[in-house]
């Protein structure tokens, strides 16, 4: 699939992120694979994957362009999207059409920039890039430095921004208006009608995780509501 045909089928659709805690017992490859096909089934432009085991599994099953990340926590690294070369490399390997990035404007491991990141991935893997951000001035940056396209998804989770809660509907607003490059709603969309909100704000897709694939949270916001006032036990 080719880096404008994998963004450009994104355009006006819903785009469903199939993770799953490394704990539960949703975290295989097989089982994210079949949540995968189960979204494109239903008509989902795309999907959202985090580490080459699974991508590499959704992609014998899937057509949809497939949004590839690896999260790994680095010793003193607040980036753990993706932070390094040798992670996009291995999510491209495994089938990846776009690679995810944090894009903030946080401290990278051994000195590597975001504009570096994307140029290598640019120039060595031939892929497209999005850029995870968290403020206007992350997006400006990924946005001068290369990125195909930006992503509220970091919104809420930075020491910048964690007095905000997602959906970041101001950032998306400054985003669309400010940037001539794609920008993806993503985080907090806990409906259909705020992912319709966030097409009406210009978005160019919506990215939704947790409210369609998020079985151990919302089991467990279920629970936990139901025994607040009560002895009830799920």
């Amino acid at each position: 699939m080719g880096a404008g045909s994998g963004i450009e089928a994104l355009r006006g659709g819903l785009v469903v992120s199939c993770q799953a805690p490394a704990d539960s017992p949703l975290h295989e490859p097989s089982v994210i694979a079949a949540i995968a096909l189960a979204s494109q089934n239903q008509g989902a432009v795309g999907v959202r994957i985090d580490t080459p085991a699974h991508v590499a599994a959704v992609r014998q099953r899937v057509q949809v362009p497939i949004i590839g990340l690896w999260k790994r926590q680095l010793d003193g690294c607040d980036v753990y999207i993706t932070p390094q070369f040798q992670h996009a490399a291995a999510i491209a390997q495994a089938g990846a059409d776009i690679i995810a990035i944090d894009a903030t404007l946080r401290p990278r491991p051994d000195g590597e920039t975001v504009a570096s990141l994307i140029q290598k991935i640019h120039a060595d893997l031939g892929k497209p890039v999005m850029a995870d951000v968290d403020t206007l001035e992350s997006a400006i940056a990924a946005a001068a430095a290369g990125a195909d396209l930006v992503g509220t998804t970091l919104y809420g989770y930075t020491a910048e921004t964690r007095h905000l809660k997602p959906p970041g509907f101001d950032l998306l607003s400054q985003l669309c208006k400010t940037l001539s490059i794609p920008a993806i709603c993503e985080g907090g969309i806990a409906s259909p009608a705020m992912a319709r909100t966030a097409l009406d704000l210009g978005a160019f897709s919506v990215v939704v995780g947790t409210a369609i694939t998020g079985i151990d949270l919302q089991v467990k916001a279920y629970c936990e509501e139901l025994r607040r006032d009560s002895a009830a036990e799920c």
